[in-house]
């Protein structure tokens, strides 16, 4: 009975063979090592593509915090009856944009005013909003002592005019 295929493409070496020319065969044999490169080469390319994207995404989605935050904070900071009311509403226009956004950080909170640096609830007078936030690298604790800074630092400016019937009598 004749030996069938697959006893001939044994790995084994056969004592007839010299024992080069078994090592060169089994180097040759390559049954299985599809799957096993594919999953290697798919991980190494795989998984800093994810880290990327959700890298991406949370320096996106801070952005546009951020930016909403900015003008939403200007906007009710103009419309407030007077400098305390506006700063408190400006920061819980803040508040609630980081949140509704999921973005982690601390976010810091500034307003200017022109053309009187004193009094930002003038006619016609200019009020700028900025807020800056470091968005923390995604899958990195913060305990670690890295030389390279694990957050992205993002800022964002609004400016809007105060009315020029401010104050007025209705």
């Amino acid at each position: 009975m004749p030996p069938s295929s697959r006893c001939a493409e044994s790995p084994r070496v056969r004592a007839d063979e010299h024992p080069v020319a078994a090592l060169v065969r089994r180097a040759r044999a390559d049954e299985g090592s599809a799957s096993l490169e594919f999953i290697t080469a798919g991980l190494l390319l795989l998984v800093p593509l994810v880290y990327l994207v959700l890298t991406l995404s949370a320096i996106q989605s801070a952005s546009l915090a951020t930016e909403g935050a900015a003008r939403q904070a200007a906007r009710v900071y103009v419309q407030a009856p007077s400098d305390a009311a506006g700063r408190v509403a400006a920061a819980r226009a803040l508040d609630l944009a980081m949140d509704d956004h999921g973005v982690e950080g601390e976010p810091a909170l500034s307003i200017r005013c022109s053309p009187r640096p004193d009094v930002c609830h003038t006619r016609s007078g200019w009020v700028s909003v900025d807020v800056a936030v470091d968005v923390p690298l995604p899958l990195i604790p913060p305990v670690l002592d890295l030389r390279v800074p694990l957050s992205v630092p993002i800022e964002a400016t609004a400016t809007q005019q105060v009315s020029r019937f401010w104050g007025s009598a209705p």
